[in-house]
């Protein structure tokens, strides 16, 4: 297990050179091969550089989403650019082109099954799209905007991590607002105000519960802009590179040239999907809006329903129509006790077991480590990391993170896997634990679903371990992990108050499943 707790600056460009140089043996036996090609002096060696890259992934790379110290967090990003620009260049190695296409030809390679196919099959695609069937000078126009490209995405990553925004309410401000929302707050500089920062816990309960209109406003407003003057030019940049990349492989769009490895293969495929929902969605949607523009209006507003009233007024119907009070149903969904049963549930369902390991290495300590074993043997299948709450310079979303992908080693030993997930609830206090709306229940099952993924792979490569699929597969385990917390039977089983230990009433689980059913969330009506 890599120790992640003694992990200092210094080390991470020194791993990383370490991985190029490792890797880069590997690249130039391939290429320096005289005499026939095969798997083992071809192929098997681009695979164990792969293996080295899942390495220095989870050790270095990741670094920049979640360590606590800022010098950590610029010395991961720096790392992320070099091995970026080092493997672009590896890319478009010719030596390496060459020697696999050789390979391709062989009789071993037309004999291939299963993973060993598609791994050439992938290979030789990359290579493809690294442009060794352009001409010279097209094929050195698109590295140089490959390079670019990556730069630009990571800049604009730490930009987004790295800006700091809030807004200053006074008393007034805060009608609506429950006592335990007002005391996790950050006093403001004037007496008697408070600052609301662009986290999770403190965004989403004002946008849900906020009275005034007006502060909904100015809070979606700087939440919608964070980091927008850094990363505007960033984006405009990238379109740009994006298409004149497509241009030079004879495309006319850059979705021509990045749905080739996605499920759907083709924009006309998703275009065809996407107009199939829309003759669904319109008439629900626009039912929707109106019952809540009609809350609006009642409530001495001006029409039109905005952005900002969405979640206010889609809390309202839900109290209205189904008699779900989202703050009430938060105290019977502590953290831990939803975890516990969670795991409870697909311990079952996958024959695993679950167990918390003490005083784990760890990035920080809030960051607490399982192991995941199997339930029949006991062998231990793979562990992951569970870091939860807020903090800043941390990832400010919610993602799993492959910190090493389970696979097959170059000498034949199976690797466990290591993951990562990232939420950002609301941390607990001396008096009350965290507490989950309903919507974070099912963010919590959604990426305990990659962990799974993740930590259940029997790929024998890294390049198609776990959540490494195409990637509008990727969701599927996640999605499929959401539908439990729309099941009674399973809220019943650990949605319980915090306090009191009373569960959940039946009513209140019927108007959650039944609001979902109705789909009063505002998801149709913010698609469209």
């Amino acid at each position: 297990m890599f120790d992640y707790s003694t992990l200092t600056a210094s080390d991470i460009p020194r791993m990383v050179e370490e991985t190029m140089s490792k890797s880069d043996e590997l690249f130039d036996a391939v290429a320096s091969v005289e005499g026939k090609r095969t798997w083992d002096n071809t192929i098997a060696p681009l695979a164990e550089a792969s293996s080295l890259g899942a390495r220095i992934y989870g050790q270095g790379l990741f670094m920049a989403d979640a360590h606590p110290e800022e010098d950590v967090r610029n010395a991961s990003r720096a790392a992320q650019e070099t091995l970026a620009g080092w493997g672009i260049a590896v890319q478009f190695r010719k030596d390496l082109y060459h020697a696999i296409q050789d390979f391709s030809k062989t009789e071993e390679a037309a004999a291939l099954e299963g993973e060993r196919a598609r791994l050439l099959k992938f290979e030789l695609r990359d290579l493809r799209h690294a442009g060794h069937e352009l001409d010279d000078a097209s094929q050195a126009a698109l590295k140089e905007m490959k390079e670019r490209a990556a730069s630009i995405s990571i800049q604009a990553s730490a930009n987004t991590a790295d800006y700091v925004d809030f807004m200053v309410v006074d008393a007034d401000g805060m009608a609506g607002m429950p006592e335990s929302y007002v005391s996790m707050l950050e006093a403001g500089e004037e007496a008697g105000t408070y600052k609301i920062f662009m986290d999770y816990p403190q965004t989403i309960p004002f946008f849900t519960l906020a009275t005034r209109r007006d502060l909904r406003q100015a809070l979606r407003t700087k939440f919608n802009n964070q980091a927008v003057a850094e990363n505007r030019p960033l984006l405009e940049e990238i379109i740009g590179l994006r298409l004149k990349m497509a241009k030079l492989f004879g495309l006319p769009t850059w979705a021509h040239y990045r749905l080739e490895e996605k499920m759907a293969k083709t924009p006309e495929a998703v275009f065809e999907f996407y107009a199939g929902l829309l003759e669904k969605l319109p008439e629900m949607a626009a039912a929707d809006y109106a019952a809540m523009e009609e809350l609006l209006v009642a409530d001495g507003e001006e029409a039109p329903l905005r952005r900002w009233d969405i979640a206010f007024y889609d809390n309202v119907q839900q109290k209205n129509l189904f008699g779900v009070d989202q703050e009430m149903v938060a105290e019977h969904f502590p953290l831990d006790q939803v975890m516990e049963g969670m795991f409870e549930l697909t311990g079952s369902v996958f024959g695993i077991e679950f167990a918390e390991v003490e005083n784990p290495p760890t990035w920080h300590k809030d960051a607490r480590l399982y192991a995941v074993n199997d339930r029949a043997s006991g062998d231990l299948i793979g562990h992951f990391y569970a870091d939860l709450f807020p903090r800043e310079g941390k990832f400010t979303h919610a993602a799993a993170f492959p910190l090493l992908a389970a696979h097959e080693g170059p000498d034949g030993e199976w690797v466990h896997p290591l993951t990562a997930f990232l939420c950002n609830f609301t941390k607990p206090t001396d008096d009350t634990p965290s507490l989950l709306k309903h919507s974070e229940v099912t963010t919590l099952f959604h990426e305990f679903g990659h962990v799974l993924h993740m930590t259940l792979s029997r790929a024998h490569f890294p390049r198609f371990s776990g959540a490494s699929t195409e990637w509008d597969f990727v969701e599927a385990p996640s999605q499929i992990m959401e539908n439990w917390c729309w099941e009674k039977e399973v809220l019943a089983g650990f949605a319980r108050h915090h306090a009191t230990g009373e569960p959940l009433h039946e009513d209140v689980i019927d108007g959650l499943v039944a609001a979902k059913k109705h789909n009063s969330s505002s998801f149709n009506i913010q698609q469209l």
